[in-house]
């Protein structure tokens, strides 16, 4: 995947920061626990088709959500 679309690619559900996991072929948002499917070169950013992970939800930023 071309780094320049990850710098602007965020996660569909929270609008959080996307990390790539070249390994399984996943942009995985650490805030959602969800992990979306990079097919063909091409993210598929659809709530729909991401999966969940285990990963461990990342406390929230003081004064976010109030």
């Amino acid at each position: 995947m071309e780094t320049r679309l990850l710098e602007i690619l965020v996660c569909p559900v929270c609008k959080g920061p996307l990390r790539h996991d070249r390994q399984k072929k996943e942009l995985i948002c650490r805030i959602d626990r969800l992990a979306f499917p990079i097919r063909d070169g091409v993210p598929i950013m659809l709530e729909n088709e991401a999966r969940t992970t285990d990963d461990s939800p990342e406390p929230a930023a003081p004064g976010a959500g109030a």
